[in-house]
């Protein structure tokens, strides 16, 4: 049964701890450790593992400053609610802007894998066939529902995270015994080569831990699911934090071995002006995740998990087509997007269903893509997201509310989230000029459109004052 006709249709909550890390690391998709390995190892001359950890440490300062802001505003609008509550409505829909760029491009970029990957195995097919299909697929469960598309994503992690370590068991196997010609020697299972050597340059890892942003967006775009989990307030932080720590080792994990597999092959030596390019083992370093399965496990397997992958890559985009949505969702509910579209819930299901389809149509545009300019304007996004949410936790705890009392309350509301927007600043310094012009290119058109909506600023910016409720009542209405 729908909704009673006196009460507002609202998102169902559905979502538990556990539901919400399996969507989280759905999101991360772990097997994408072995897509950006090449890319990543030739950018920071052969140290992915330090790169991975710097990436980390980043990431965890904003997640706990996402965990502050959920348990004060449990809102789908994530980013862009924390910044118009604590800042300003007018800074909160720029950042609100900022992040539908990367929200939008996600599902797109998940699409764009899959379609490689099949295309890979086969090339008889047309490639845009797999972009449609796999759009509506995915549009389709969307719209019907969230705990669905949970519970498809929950199968998807545990069998991804069974194939990495049964992959990673393989070449640690094949290194201890020196059975592969990849290895570099029967004992280089134990080396800090892969953290430091002679090639490191920490501009260059810095560089690298920016594309590798990428794979920690899933505890970000859970945030945007928060209306929709019970008991919000203590279960959308643990869920954060669970996600970009257990995705982080994982990843650092998966790397070094990789590292030690396939060796790094460029030659760096700054005293004597040496800079020889990266000879690499793989056919195309923005996406190497077949070569790498093909090499480990031969092209029986490889053809195998290739299909398998492409499963994972529209799990992660299920997970981020449904962030989307709901940001959108609160956009328009807050009446800075066009109401009866973007905020608009179908009273059956109790989806957005008009911006479901809006981020499915989006990914026809896989059919071509650069993928790694699509990497740069996520990556453009989710840094401004992370930015904003770091400084909403000072301007909310330490500025409004003057918990500043003690040296506790100071490192907490302070220190801590001055260290996130540290860390991310960081990562913006190494941001694919290209990708910068175009995401400035894209706040314009949204600065354009606030000048519109406010007439000048006339007007003030429309914001939703109803407060978020974080009981379960509601679901009580079916």
């Amino acid at each position: 049964m729908t909704a009673k006709h006196n009460e507002p249709i609202r998102l169902k909550k559905t979502l538990t701890l556990f539901a919400m890390v399996m969507m989280g690391l759905a999101y991360l998709q772990p097997m994408t450790v072995f897509d950006t390995f090449g890319l990543v190892q030739n950018d920071s001359r052969g140290h992915v593992p330090t790169a991975y950890i710097f990436a980390l440490i980043a990431m965890l300062f904003t997640a706990y400053s996402y965990g502050q802001m959920v348990k004060r505003f449990p809102s789908a609008g994530s980013a862009y609610t924390y910044t118009q509550k604590t800042v300003s409505p007018h800074l909160g829909f720029m950042v609100g802007w900022a992040a539908m760029l990367d929200y939008l491009l996600m599902p797109m970029i998940n699409i764009l894998l899959a379609k490689l990957y099949l295309h890979e195995i086969m090339p008889f097919i047309p490639a845009w066939v797999f972009v449609v299909v796999l759009t509506v697929l995915m549009t389709g469960a969307n719209i019907y529902g969230l705990k669905l598309v949970s519970n498809f994503n929950k199968i998807i992690v545990l069998v991804q995270i069974g194939i990495i370590v049964v992959f990673t068991g393989l070449m640690i196997y094949k290194i201890g015994t020196a059975s592969d010609l990849h290895a570099q020697s029967s004992n280089a299972l134990v080396t800090i080569k892969p953290f430091f050597s002679e090639t490191f340059d920490p501009f260059l890892i810095i560089g690298g831990a920016t594309i590798l942003c990428f794979s920690f967006l899933g505890f970000d775009g859970i945030s945007s699911l928060t209306e929709e989990t019970h008991n919000a307030r203590k279960v959308v932080p643990r869920a954060i934090f669970l996600t970009a720590f257990v995705g982080g080792i994982l990843f650092i994990i998966v790397s070094y071995v990789l590292e030690i597999f396939f060796p790094y092959q460029g030659l760096h030596i700054p005293s004597l002006g040496i800079n020889l390019p990266l000879v690499s083992h793989f056919s195309d370093l923005s996406s190497t995740q077949p070569d790498i399965i093909k090499l480990v496990a031969g092209t029986l397997v490889q053809a195998i998990i290739l299909v398998f992958s492409s499963v994972t890559v529209i799990a992660s985009g299920l997970a981020s087509q449904a962030g989307v949505s709901r940001l959108m969702y609160v956009m328009g509910r807050d009446g800075v997007l066009p109401k009866s579209v973007f905020g608009y819930l179908h009273p059956k299901f109790r989806t957005p269903i008009y911006n479901i389809a809006i981020a499915g149509a989006l990914c026809l545009i896989a059919v071509n893509f650069d993928a790694d300019l699509g990497y740069s304007l996520i990556a453009f996004g989710a840094l401004v997201a992370f930015t904003f949410v770091n400084i909403s936790v000072i301007a909310k705890f330490y500025v409004t509310e003057g918990r500043r009392q003690s040296f506790v309350d100071t490192f907490k509301y302070l220190i801590l989230p001055v260290f996130g927007v540290l860390t991310v600043s960081s990562l913006w310094f190494s941001l694919d000029s290209h990708a910068m012009y175009l995401g400035l290119g894209w706040a314009g058109l949204g600065f354009l459109y606030m000048l519109v909506l406010t007439r000048g600023f006339k007007n003030k910016m429309p914001e939703l004052h109803e407060e978020i409720d974080d009981e379960e009542s509601h679901d009580k209405t079916e």
